[in-house]
């Protein structure tokens, strides 16, 4: 049996940054453990900007966001086994007994004892049935992540008229990516007074492209047999219940349940790690430590965190902490402030919420003064006075990739088979579609064309992250470099 001094359960943003933290400690064999093909994570199929202001000062795609911890983790010299499933934990008693951990994977069960043990496992989704909306169960409701591979991913379409339940930030970023790919969003739906998600997104998702947001209310029926025809709307009383006579019916093709995630943490239950039981999240100490010595959590399967680059940092702690237990010296502490602190709900009116950095400062614009104020630094106030004057945007899209050659089909078409011929990777994609932006921001008024422009574009491998794959027109008369944020056939 195998012994390592740090094994790390998932390879997304958490997991890479606690092999980095692990290995910067000091451990001496650090394995990771991917249950993917590919690590990163969700970040694959978040091609968005937004990512990596914290961690590496630069406005990244969830994608480029995910090869730099790859390169990074690879860097720290770790062994890195992606398709293991670990199924079962079995806690060691005392600090000087191992903890072993049973994994399925290519090769089949595998057995491997580690002094400590880091739990990256990430969350999942609500779904229709954990909220119970009423009605039939036709084709054409999804969730928000589903969602967001298949469109991101897979190249698929959920409908060309959507209604979004829930203001969760997936929820909202689909709004807007749909909407670049030519669906009609007709309505975001909330039952809080106030949307759920980032005040940045609210700005950037819905207004910019006009989406309507009714909060207070849900939907309280779904209409249509095998298909999806209608949803209907209600508005909610102080009771949280509908009001009779209020409700209204939207015609769409395509539901959307954007209403929470749930840490996933079936793994760390066999080693009898205790979790919050309305969370669903691991209990821990200030250390990340939970109640059964050795083994810590970070990210997502802890706590939901708003920012990729938080979990980065918890995860880069959780692995630091993991050696110094080991060594029986003294850890440090999370500063929870950096759990979730980024401002959420309808942007103050008369302010514009700043994304250069992730406080998301809410600048106002005194017209009497000419002065701006709720900014933190200078750059907000020029953020916001673009904002008045001459607003930019990334374009994040996707292009298609060349079919594969004709020594390259048999392989194509059983990965199509197994409905896995996409490789969302942080290192490497394949057949499908490759993840890009435009290079510099671009005047919001000429996104939508611009995504229209790239949608008879096909590139052919390889291409490296950074790669300009096309230009489009930049809405001023000029051309607007796209590059690649992802690596294809590499």
């Amino acid at each position: 049996m195998d012994r390592y001094d740090v094994l790390i359960v998932g390879a997304g943003p958490g997991g890479l940054a606690a092999a980095r933290g692990a290995q910067a400690a000091g451990a001496n064999s650090i394995l990771l453990l991917e249950r993917d093909r590919v690590t990163g994570g969700i970040l694959n199929q978040c091609i968005h900007d937004g990512f990596g202001l914290v961690r590496y000062g630069a406005r990244l795609t969830g994608p480029e966001y995910a090869l730099r911890a790859l390169q990074e983790a690879e860097e720290s010299g770790i062994e890195l086994l992606t398709g293991y499933h670990v199924i079962h934990i079995e806690a060691g008693a005392g600090s000087e007994l191992a903890h072993t951990v049973t994994a399925i994977g290519p090769e089949g069960l595998r057995q491997i004892e580690a002094g400590a043990i880091v739990l990256a496992t990430g969350c999942r989704e609500r779904t229709r049935g954990a909220i119970s909306i009423p009605g039939s169960r036709p084709a054409g409701v999804f969730t928000a992540g589903v969602v967001q591979n298949l469109v991101n991913v897979r190249n698929v379409m959920p409908g060309k008229n959507v209604v979004i339940l829930g203001s969760g930030d997936v929820g909202m970023i689909m709004a807007r990516r749909l909407t670049l790919e030519g669906a009609a969003v007709k309505a975001v739906v909330e039952v809080l007074p106030e949307p759920a998600g980032l005040s940045r997104n609210v700005s950037q998702c819905l207004y910019d492209f006009d989406i309507p947001i009714y909060c207070s209310h849900t939907i309280s029926r779904i209409i249509g047999k095998k298909k999806l025809e209608a949803v209907e709307v209600s508005q909610l009383g102080e009771d949280g219940r509908p009001i009779k006579g209020t409700e209204w019916e939207i015609a769409c093709d395509a539901l959307i349940l954007s209403v929470g995630l749930i840490p996933e943490n079936e793994v760390a239950e066999t080693a009898g790690v205790a979790l919050d039981r309305k969370t669903n999240g691991v209990l821990t100490d200030p250390f990340l430590q939970t109640n059964v010595p050795g083994i810590f959590s970070c990210g997502n399967a802890r706590r939901i965190m708003d920012l990729a680059d938080f979990v980065s940092e918890q995860g880069e702690l959780a692995g630091r902490n993991a050696v110094t237990y080991l060594r029986q010296e003294e850890m440090k502490a999370w500063d929870e402030a950096r759990t979730s602190s980024m401002a959420k709900g309808f942007p103050p009116e008369g302010t514009v919420t700043c994304t250069m950095c992730p406080k998301g400062c809410q600048v106002k614009y005194d017209e009497q003064t000419g002065q701006f104020t709720g900014n933190g630094c200078e750059r907000g106030a020029e953020f916001a006075r673009q904002e008045r004057t001459a607003p930019r945007r990334f374009l994040t899209t996707t292009v298609r990739v060349a079919e594969a050659s004709h020594g390259q089909a048999d392989e194509t078409a059983s990965r199509e088979q197994a409905g896995d011929n996409l490789i969302p990777a942080g290192a490497s994609r394949g057949p499908g579609l490759l993840p890009v932006r435009s290079r510099e921001p671009i005047p919001r008024q000429a996104l939508e064309n611009a995504a229209f422009a790239l949608r008879d574009v096909t590139v052919e491998p390889p291409v490296a992250c950074g790669d300009i794959i096309a230009w489009v027109p930049d809405g001023e008369g000029g051309q607007a470099a796209i590059i690649a944020t992802a690596e294809l056939g590499k």
